[in-house]
């Protein structure tokens, strides 16, 4: 094994290319979208979008552009102003970003997006927020 290619396995994660990876999946499975439809939009495997999604490899600016092109979204969306320095440590965040990674969260966001009234949304929150707290 050359060393360049040692080099590159050993390179640690970075939170951020974990952070913008795991936003993508999230956007990918809110539109039922495989990883092979995505890659065939941008012309690469749906390999290529395993290694983003889990943040091994890092999403150049060009190919992030046509991604939120591809999800009719604002590039910033990938990194989130309020989470854009997320440290790796900080569990609670973790847990949270990677439930919303799980097509269990991801249903139930949509299911509950289709709550027009924000009073029942309200209370469906606060029905959470005890069972949780119980």
């Amino acid at each position: 094994m050359n060393s360049d290619r040692r080099n590159n396995l050993s390179r640690k994660l970075d939170p951020l290319d974990i952070l913008v990876g795991k936003r993508i999946r999230t956007q990918r499975l809110v539109r039922k979208m495989s990883q092979s439809e995505l890659g065939k939009q941008l012309g690469i495997t749906f390999q290529q979008i395993q290694k983003y999604e889990s943040g091994v490899n890092r999403v150049g600016a060009g190919r992030l552009q046509t991604i939120a092109k591809i999800f009719d979204l604002p590039v910033s969306v990938f990194f989130g102003e309020d989470n854009a320095t997320l440290d790796a440590s900080d569990a609670a965040n973790e847990t949270v970003l990677n439930f919303l990674n799980t097509a269990r969260a991801v249903k139930l966001l949509k299911d509950f997006s289709r709550i027009k009234d924000p009073a029942i949304q309200q209370a469906v929150v606060a029905l959470v927020e005890k069972i949780a707290d119980a």
